[in-house]
């Protein structure tokens, strides 16, 4: 699986981006998706992940109610919805996958662990300015 994410960009604290990760091959919707990021100087960290059929989010507690993981698997496709957006949130944020399904997982913060996943997309910047 080949991952391609973007939508990064410039904005200004409270504005709103939307990034997209788009995979190829036929068996995208087998794997649990999430998007990481990693800000300079820091570790890589949880952001959020979404079941295999997209019934089922899981979020970091400090975007919960501020950003909204969502996918279309008939595109391939895994989008990100940012807003209310704080310049804490600056980093580059890459997406993953990992075989194992979320929906029903437990305990479900092993999903936040970067080494279950698989395959990783490169990055896209994601710049908030205050």
């Amino acid at each position: 699986v080949q991952l391609q994410a973007s939508g990064g960009g410039l904005v200004q604290a409270g504005g709103s981006l939307r990034l997209s990760c788009v995979a190829s091959g036929r068996t995208f919707r087998s794997y649990t998706v999430a998007w990481f990021r990693q800000a300079p100087g820091a570790k890589r960290e949880f952001v959020a992940a979404i079941s295999r059929s997209g019934g089922d989010t899981y979020y970091m507690d400090s975007v919960e109610g501020r950003f909204t993981i969502s996918r279309d698997n008939a595109k391939n496709t895994v989008y990100l919805q940012m807003i209310s957006l704080k310049p804490e949130d600056t980093a580059v944020y890459s997406c993953a996958v990992v075989q194992l399904d979320l929906l029903d997982a437990s305990p479900r913060n092993i999903f936040q662990n970067p080494t279950i996943y698989n395959y990783w997309g490169q990055g896209t910047l994601v710049t908030v300015s205050s």
